[in-house]
């Protein structure tokens, strides 16, 4: 079964959710994933973990701006963060539950597939090559969070 929404695809089998999952959690995922600029940034932390002001950059938005989206998405349980000197930098949260691989992997397969979050990822590398404060090169498989290596294992 298929659903087509605004131009794109999508298989609904991918979007499969556990039962298991509480409903007060599920709510406070999409409550996180409700708004375009927590899409982005989700978009930019498929690459690996991000110092904020990098975030920053990419979206053209405040650092209160960024700040209080980012916040939004620590407190939905999709973003960890940790301080580094006086950087924070964040990663897609470690311990997703089992259930919800579906929704990064439908969330994946719209990143990729929308010139939109395209340009977000080419700015982001490009700012990365110049020197960005983040990491120079998606992570490697065994420092990726967990979510994205069961969405990443269940592909091949």
């Amino acid at each position: 079964m298929n659903a087509r929404t605004a131009g794109w695809e999508v298989s609904m089998a991918a979007v499969t959710l556990s039962s298991r999952l509480p409903m007060k959690n599920l709510s406070s995922y999409f409550k996180g994933l409700a708004d375009e600029n927590r899409l982005r940034i989700l978009n930019l932390l498929f690459h690996g973990e991000l110092c904020g002001c990098d975030i920053q950059y990419v979206l053209g938005a405040s650092q209160s701006n960024v700040s209080r989206h980012l916040s939004y998405l620590k407190n939905a349980g999709l973003v960890n963060d940790r301080r580094k000197a006086n950087r924070v930098y964040f990663s897609l949260a470690e311990r997703t539950p089992p259930g919800m691989e579906g929704l990064f992997s439908f969330l994946e397969a719209t990143f990729r597939d929308n010139t939109n979050f395209q340009k977000d990822r080419k700015k982001l590398l490009a700012a990365i090559k110049e020197g960005a404060c983040s990491i120079s090169e998606p992570l490697p498989q065994k420092e990726k969070p967990r979510a994205v290596r069961r969405v990443e294992k269940s592909k091949a």
